[in-house]
């Protein structure tokens, strides 16, 4: 083999890189809580440097762009789990200010601020985090302001009241406001999401309705609309498809956090009703988890539609920190199948610590988590992704979540944000005489603007 010297101290190079990260790499014993605990601070610290809210002129709740809204709301939540997994109150004040500055004036999770990109997807990503807030007896707001409990409620019943019977046979579309692009698409998040909400309120309240909303939404999703297709016993989840072929042509996309909130919220109702049909439900998704796992290493998780091309947005970046946070309460509540997932939580952790290993800080978290080191990735994506993979390693020695029957302490309003005009399917708002005037005199001063720019320009 003829080397020449540049080939040859190019791999020194990289050989040393390799070797200098992992020096670096988190020091993780899975399992361990002062292990763990320690690295996950460090996590934190990293997901906290993205923070906006902290910042002047920075918003309460909000992360740097290009980081979404809901981006913020799963940030939070699993910062919520490291608080139960590790006892540690360091963010706690941080995060309850978040939770409680973005819940939007009608205390729904749709402030007025993020109307012109907020889908039901994004409200479904705080009422996830509200729901660890709930099941986890995080600290609760006063008893003047609505509980995490009916905050989660208020998430639900905006959300189920957009329901649209009329295309598809049902379903939620992906938006929320007619204005935004994708209002004419149905996905599985927005609908999973729903489900998944539907079956933590039932198994937290006792309350069968929310189980027959959840069975509602299962049924469209598995039977009517074909968005997921069991074959050989095994569940193919896709992303969705428009109405204007009543969805008939699917996009085939296929991402971890959909089959993850499906198999949760299986999980759940599983375990709250002891019926063996979301048993063998949640079977049929863990046989479909084989395409999340690294080829090289079948314990490791991936992202297989975009990472080994390179090509994961700032969104898709994301998307294993909801799945592995899925896998955890998963694994928690259906003990068949734990010894399985903790095989696959302990090896992708061992894999997500030393991809910490990059940036200045030393223990910057990558997207590669079979690479063995940092992969030059980096991002609020990545370090979420990692916090929640190993601080899941402690899941065995703390409790499932709670409900109000095994000590649940968070207080409901079953009618809550049913009083809100902007819940309906059609989002119709309330327009005054002065709104209009308004409109028409501004539509007439822009049409001047408009008729005297023209004509400067034809003379």
């Amino acid at each position: 083999m003829n080397l020449s010297f540049k080939s040859i101290h190019t791999t020194l190079l990289l050989v040393t890189l390799l070797v200098t990260q992992q020096a670096n790499a988190l020091d993780l014993i899975v399992g361990d809580k002062d292990s763990v605990c320690a690295a996950t601070s460090k996590i934190i610290d990293g997901m906290l440097d993205y923070y906006d809210g902290s910042e002047y002129g920075g918003v309460v709740g909000m992360f740097k762009v290009p980081y979404y809204w809901w981006q913020a709301g799963e940030a939070f939540g699993g910062m919520i789990g490291n608080w139960y997994y590790c006892q540690d109150t360091k963010h706690e004040e941080l995060i309850y200010a978040s939770l409680m500055a973005q819940r939007g004036e009608d205390y729904n999770y749709i402030p007025s601020n993020q109307s012109l990109t907020e889908g039901n997807d994004d409200q479904a990503f705080w009422g996830l985090a509200v729901l660890e807030a709930m099941e986890r007896n995080f600290t609760n707001p006063p008893s003047d302001q609505p509980g995490w409990l009916a905050l989660s409620q208020a998430v639900y019943n905006t959300m189920w009241a957009r329901w649209d019977p009329e295309h598809c046979g049902g379903g939620l579309r992906w938006q929320i406001f007619t204005w935004n692009k994708g209002y004419d698409y149905k996905n599985v998040i927005s609908n999973s999401c729903l489900f998944h909400i539907a079956a933590r309120l039932g198994r937290y309240t006792n309350n069968n309705t929310y189980v027959e909303t959840a069975e509602t939404v299962y049924d469209w999703l598995v039977n009517t609309s074909g968005f997921i297709k069991l074959e050989d016993e095994t569940y193919i989840v896709y992303d969705g498809a428009g109405i204007a072929n009543n969805c008939s042509q699917l996009s085939a996309e296929r991402w971890t956090y959909n089959l993850g909130i499906m198999m949760a919220g299986c999980a759940y109702l599983y375990n709250h009703t002891e019926d063996q049909k979301w048993a063998t439900e949640v079977d049929r998704y863990v046989n479909g988890m084989s395409i999340f796992l690294n080829s090289s290493n079948n314990n490791i998780l991936y992202e297989q539609q975009c990472q080994e091309a390179g090509k994961c947005s700032n969104d898709q970046r994301s998307f294993k920190s909801i799945f592995s946070r899925c896998m955890a309460a998963t694994a928690k509540l259906v003990p068949k199948h734990t010894d399985y997932f903790m095989k696959i939580i302990d090896a992708s952790a061992e894999g997500a610590a030393k991809s910490c290993s990059g940036g200045s800080d030393g223990v910057t978290c990558g997207i590669n988590w079979s690479y063995g080191g940092w992969d030059g990735w980096y991002g609020l994506g990545e370090q979420m992704t990692a916090l929640e993979i190993i601080q899941s390693t402690l899941l065995m020695d703390r409790e499932a979540a709670y409900s109000n029957e095994t000590g649940g302490s968070s207080e409901g309003n079953a009618e809550a944000g049913l009083d809100t005009k902007d819940y309906s399917n059609k989002n119709e708002f309330e327009v005054s005489q002065k709104d209009k005037t308004g409109a028409a005199i501004l539509t007439t001063v822009v049409l001047v603007i408009f008729l005297m720019l023209a004509v400067w320009m034809l003379i």
